[in-house]
C-alpha cells in the first residue's frame, strides 16, 4: 500500500503533537483515584479534645434514633422511595423490620421498604464505627479573633489533643487544621498559629503527622497568598525533619474574585498551580461567597442560583486536575427548640418537627450536591451527620444497578479486547463508573462483595485505576 507523507515529515508532526499532549496530561492527569471523605466537620479549636470525633458520633446517633426511630419513621420524613407503601401501626413496622432482615441485599431492593431499611442501617453502622471521615480544627471563623495569647495556648492544647487522639486511635480517617487567612491584617496571625500548632503536635509525636492530614488556608484571593504558603510548609518541614512535600494543604471558594479576576479571567488553575502541587482541595463557602455576591443574609443558602454558578465554574476551571472539590455547609441546625427531661406533648412536637424540617433541608442540599458532582460537603454539628449519610447513601444505592450494569459491560468489553488485541480506549469513562463504586464503597454504602458483581477482582478493586486494570488483563497469559 503506497501512502504520501513521508515518514520523516509524519514523525516530525507527531512528535510535536506527543510533547502538547504530554504537556496536557501533566496539567490534567484526570481524577485522583484517592479515597475522598464525603465531608468535612469544623469545629472551634477552643473545644477540640481528643474524642471530639467519637463524641460526635454518640450524639448523632441519639439524634437519629430520638427522632427517627425506626427506618419507616426515616423513610417518610425524606420521602424515600417507597415510603408510602411502608405500615403505620407499630406491630407491622416490627414485622416488616423482621422479614426484611432475614433477606439477602439483592432480595431486599426489590422490597418496598428495602431501600429505606437498608439506608438506616448503614446510617447507624456509621455513626458507630466511623461517624467523622475528615475533621478541621478551626482557628477562623469557628474560633474568631481573640487576643493573641489565648489563641497561643489554644493552638498548643488542640496539638496536644490531636496528639492523644493519635496514641488512643480516636482521630477521623482525615484531620487538618484551618488558619486564619493571608489578608494583610491577619496574615501574621495565620502564620504563628500554624506554626505553633504543628511544633507542637510533631514535638508531642516524635515526628509523626496524622494520616491524611492538611492545612487549610481560607479567603485565597490571589497566586501570592498560595505561594507563600507553599514557602512556609518548606521552612516548617526544614525546621521539623519533616520529608520535602510532607504537608499538605487545601483552599476556599469564598469571593466572587476567585470566579473571575480584575481581568475577567477565572484565575482558580493559576492559584492552584500556585501551590506547586501541595493544595490537594478546593472547598466551597457557602455563606462568605455568596455575602460577596451581595445576597442578604435571608437568603443565603446553597440553594441560592449563585453557588450553582460558582460550582460550575471551579469544576470547569478544576475539572481533570485531580483537585477534590467540596460544597459547603447547611446551616440550618437539626436541633429543637426545647430543652429538658420534663417537656410537655406540645413542646415534643414542636421539637420533632423542627428537627425533620432541618433534615430535610440538609438531606435536599447533599442530594443536590451530589447530582451537581460534588461527593464532599461541610457539616457544621453532630445532629446534621445522619442526614449527611442518609442522602449520600440514598444518592449511591438508588443508582447502584444501573452503575452495576454499565461497568460489568465495560469490563466485559475490556475483557474482549484483551482476547482479540484490539485497543481499548474508553478507560477515562470506565475510571468515571469505578469511581462510583469507589466512593459508594469508602462511604460504606455498598460492601467489597456488591463491587464484585461487576466482574472485577478484590486487587482490581483496590489498585483504584481502570487504565492499571486493563493492563493487567492484557498481561495475563492467553
Amino acid at each position: 500500500m503506497k501512502l504520501s507523507i513521508p515518514e520523516t515529515d509524519k514523525t516530525q508532526l507527531l512528535d510535536a503533537l506527543g510533547a502538547a499532549n504530554l504537556q496536557f496530561q501533566r496539567v490534567y492527569p484526570g481524577d485522583r483515584p484517592d479515597r475522598q471523605p464525603v465531608h468535612t466537620v469544623y469545629g472551634g479549636a477552643n473545644l477540640f479534645k481528643a474524642d471530639t470525633c467519637v463524641r460526635m458520633g454518640d450524639i448523632a446517633l441519639h439524634n437519629l434514633r430520638t427522632y427517627a426511630p425506626t427506618f419507616v419513621e426515616l423513610a417518610r420524613v425524606l420521602e424515600l422511595r417507597g415510603h408510602e407503601h411502608l405500615p403505620v401501626l407499630e406491630k407491622d413496622v416490627a414485622y416488616l423490620t423482621r422479614r426484611l432482615e432475614a433477606l439477602s441485599p439483592e432480595e431486599r431492593r426489590r422490597e418496598p421498604g428495602g431501600l429505606a431499611y437498608a439506608i438506616y442501617q448503614k446510617i447507624v453502622y456509621k455513626l458507630q464505627t466511623e461517624a467523622v471521615e475528615d475533621f478541621r480544627i478551626d482557628f477562623e471563623d469557628g474560633f474568631g479573633n481573640r487576643p493573641d495569647a489565648e489563641e497561643d495556648a489554644t493552638a498548643v492544647q488542640a496539638a496536644r489533643a490531636l496528639a492523644q487522639g493519635m496514641r488512643e486511635g480516636t482521630v477521623s480517617p482525615f484531620i487538618g487544621i484551618r488558619i486564619k487567612p493571608f489578608t494583610e491584617d491577619l496574615k501574621d496571625r495565620g502564620v504563628r498559629t500554624l506554626d505553633i500548632f504543628l511544633t507542637t503536635l510533631l514535638a508531642e509525636t516524635g515526628g509523626k503527622l496524622p494520616a491524611n492530614f492538611v492545612v487549610m488556608l481560607p479567603k485565597v484571593t490571589i497566586p501570592e497568598q498560595m505561594t507563600t504558603m507553599v514557602r512556609l510548609l518548606e521552612l516548617l518541614e526544614q525546621a521539623n525533619g519533616l520529608p520535602a512535600g510532607t504537608l499538605r494543604m487545601e483552599t476556599m471558594v469564598e469571593a466572587t474574585q476567585i470566579i473571575m479576576d480584575a481581568e475577567g479571567r477565572n484565575p482558580l488553575l493559576r492559584i492552584m498551580r500556585a501551590s506547586e502541587g501541595r493544595c490537594v482541595a478546593a472547598h466551597f463557602g457557602t455563606y462568605d461567597y455568596t455575602a460577596s455576591a451581595g445576597i442578604t443574609a435571608r437568603y443565603q443558602t446553597m440553594a441560592h442560583p449563585v453557588c450553582d454558578f460558582a460550582h460550575h465554574m471551579t469544576k470547569v476551571a478544576l475539572g481533570g486536575t485531580g483537585i477534590f472539590l467540596s460544597d459547603g455547609a447547611t446551616n440550618v441546625m437539626p436541633i429543637g427548640p426545647h430543652r429538658g427531661e420534663n417537656l410537655s406533648y406540645e413542646q415534643l412536637r414542636e421539637n420533632r418537627e423542627s428537627v425533620h424540617n432541618a433534615w430535610r433541608q440538609g438531606f435536599q442540599h447533599t442530594t443536590h450536591s451530589l447530582i451537581n458532582g460534588l461527593y464532599q460537603g461541610w457539616d457544621l454539628n453532630p445532629a446534621q451527620l445522619p442526614m449527611r449519610y442518609a442522602a449520600t447513601y440514598a444518592f449511591f444505592l438508588s443508582s447502584y444497578d444501573d452503575a452495576l450494569h454499565r461497568l460489568k459491560s465495560f469490563v466485559e468489553r475490556a475483557a474482549i479486547s484483551t482476547l482479540t488485541g484490539d485497543i481499548f480506549d474508553d478507560a477515562a469513562t470506565g475510571q468515571g463508573l469505578l469511581n462510583f463504586f469507589l466512593r459508594a464503597l469508602n462511604c460504606g454504602a455498598i460492601t467489597e462483595e456488591e463491587v464484585r458483581a461487576t466482574g472485577l477482582t478484590t486487587e482490581e478493586i483496590q489498585s483504584r485505576s481502570f487504565f492499571r486494570i486493563l493492563e493487567g488483563r492484557r498481561a495475563r497469559p492467553q
